[in-house]
């Protein structure tokens, strides 16, 4: 019995780390389809299918540290980098959101506000300082999808918890997110930005399959990982931050669009989603 037991659980745990690949994958391999029927650069395929391969080992074999003061130096570690782009990042048009590494370009906020998330929803006492001073530096950036990204992270926190703080933390997060808005305008690149309103006009069945895989994603996160609700809830708020903003803005398009930091963070957030907790 006890044999069989153990069996079973190998097997839930095999179905539930396939819910997390499931959720990073169907949006990202939807994504390469787009950029192969609509002739990005090869190079834009290699670099998401590659980020798509470093996810999937995420998830498989990149565990979550179990010391709470471990995973407070790994979200501290975090920061620091969501800070990087004001000290090394380029400067675009007063805009700094990027660090370069082995000649890409990567956005820092949607690499790490996804574990940033999980990891504050596994730290009660400390979720609300650290979601806001993320949210401090997504404006000084300025990002609005990061700035929503953490919004609604925290707001997927308060329902959780029913914390005031963490609502606090999510009006602030909108806050930044509207004065992000207004001073981070930059113009949309191909394959990366502006999606949505492109393909609407020329292949509306494909828009509508990238919104939906997406939503797949989110309810993948929200309702299939084995995760007290409070992380699923930050880690699906986090994706619908980052998600509503590049549909409605000249913003990145998610794990979608050409880009490999969203695709590494959040199979970096899925992996440890993935596993029980410590």
């Amino acid at each position: 019995m006890a044999r069989d037991g153990a069996s079973s659980g190998g097997m839930s745990w095999l179905r539930l780390r396939i819910a997390a690949m499931l959720a990073l994958g169907v949006p990202t391999l939807s994504g390469l389809v787009f950029l192969a029927l609509f002739g990005a650069p090869q190079n834009y395929m290699i670099v998401n299918a590659a980020a798509l391969a470093a996810g999937f080992a995420a998830i498989a074999f990149v565990p979550v540290p179990r010391a709470p003061y471990i995973r407070r130096a790994v979200v501290l570690a975090l920061l620091i980098l969501l800070a990087a782009p004001l000290i090394l990042g380029p400067d675009v048009n007063g805009v700094q959101r990027w660090v370069a590494a082995g000649g890409l370009s990567l956005h820092v906020g949607s690499l790490t506000i996804p574990l940033i998330a999980c990891l504050a929803a596994r730290d009660r006492p400390f979720a609300a300082p650290v979601l806001l001073a993320a949210i401090f530096l997504s404006l000084l950036q300025p990002d609005a999808a990061s700035s929503f990204a953490l919004m609604l992270a925290s707001v997927g926190l308060y329902f959780a918890w029913l914390d005031w703080k963490l609502g606090v933390t999510a009006i602030a997060g909108f806050a930044a997110g509207l004065s992000a808005a207004v001073r981070g305008r930059l113009p949309p690149q191909p394959f990366v930005e502006g999606l949505i309103a492109d393909l609407i006009v020329v292949a509306p069945w494909l828009a509508l399959w990238l919104i939906s895989s997406l939503l797949i994603a989110f309810l993948l996160i929200l309702k299939a990982l084995p995760r007290p609700p409070a992380e699923r809830f930050a880690l699906a708020g986090a994706l619908a931050g980052f998600s509503l903003t590049g549909l409605m803005a000249s913003y990145p398009f998610v794990l979608v669009a050409y880009g490999a930091a969203p695709i590494l963070g959040f199979g970096l957030a899925l992996g440890g989603a993935a596993r029980k907790p410590g």
